[in-house]
């Protein structure tokens, strides 16, 4: 990781096996996590992949993901769990997370760039969920996921029937807020990342706030407005104080 003017920078890298996370990166980008939330001068977070491409998935040359590995045993299923506790971590991070995904995300890469607050995609990009044609049930969440950005039909359409789609489309489905050209992804991301730089405090407490409201579970409009009002208070007070 590294930070550039207040903007935490995360970027996968592992380039045999095109940014396959490994469960030694899940372990990384679980810290950097703790990391961000430790540091107030931090406002936003964009997360990429090396060499133009966002994620394939699981390095499956992990033993745990091999075919003559039992997936019931206690030490797999500890260490496999780390991929789904990474997505969690990311999920929950204490600033705005942005996705800026080129040329693949594949089954677990997807999920991390689904798990963001905000994706930006290159228009070419491709996004698989890729579990059912490898014969295994989709994992990390996919299914909530990619319901409460894309609905039910985009669910059932990548993560059942295996339809892979493509930035543009990510954008019509609601996947992904914006397609450029590919040599734009990370720049764009950044742009949007920079907007909260000017007050990190704000953006924190916004994006916990945004998050409560809309969930999942999302809340009743009559609580959304008893959670934001002590928010606002407070920025309104802070605001009065900085005249």
């Amino acid at each position: 990781m590294r930070v550039d003017g207040g903007v935490a920078v995360v970027t996968l890298s592992n380039p045999e096996v095109k940014n396959g996370l490994t469960f030694a990166m899940c372990e990384e980008l679980i810290s950097v996590c703790d990391a961000v939330d430790a540091d107030p001068s931090v406002a936003a977070l964009v997360i990429a992949g090396d060499n133009g491409t966002f994620c394939s998935g699981s390095d499956t040359r992990e033993y745990e993901w091999q075919a003559t590995s039992d997936p019931s045993t206690t030490v797999t299923y500890d260490r496999t769990s780390l991929i789904y506790s990474s997505f969690l971590r990311l999920g929950r991070v204490g600033v705005p997370s942005i996705a800026a995904v080129r040329g693949a995300a594949v089954g677990a890469g997807l999920n991390l760039a689904l798990a963001c607050d905000l994706r930006v995609v290159a228009r070419d990009a491709r996004l698989i969920s890729g579990f059912m044609k490898s014969g295994v049930l989709p994992g990390g969440g996919f299914y909530t996921l990619a319901h409460r950005l894309g609905g039910r039909e985009a669910a059932v359409a990548m993560g059942i029937l295996g339809e892979v789609i493509s930035g543009e489309r990510a954008v019509q489905c609601g996947l992904a807020w914006e397609a450029v050209d590919d040599v734009d992804v990370e720049d764009r991301a950044m742009l949007f990342a920079t907007r909260a730089t000017s007050d990190p405090e704000l953006a924190r407490r916004a994006i916990t706030a945004f998050r409560a409201e809309v969930g999942p579970p999302a809340v009743a409009w009559e609580t959304a407005v008893e959670m934001e009002r002590g928010v606002q208070m407070w920025s309104r007070r802070r605001r009065q104080e900085s005249l």
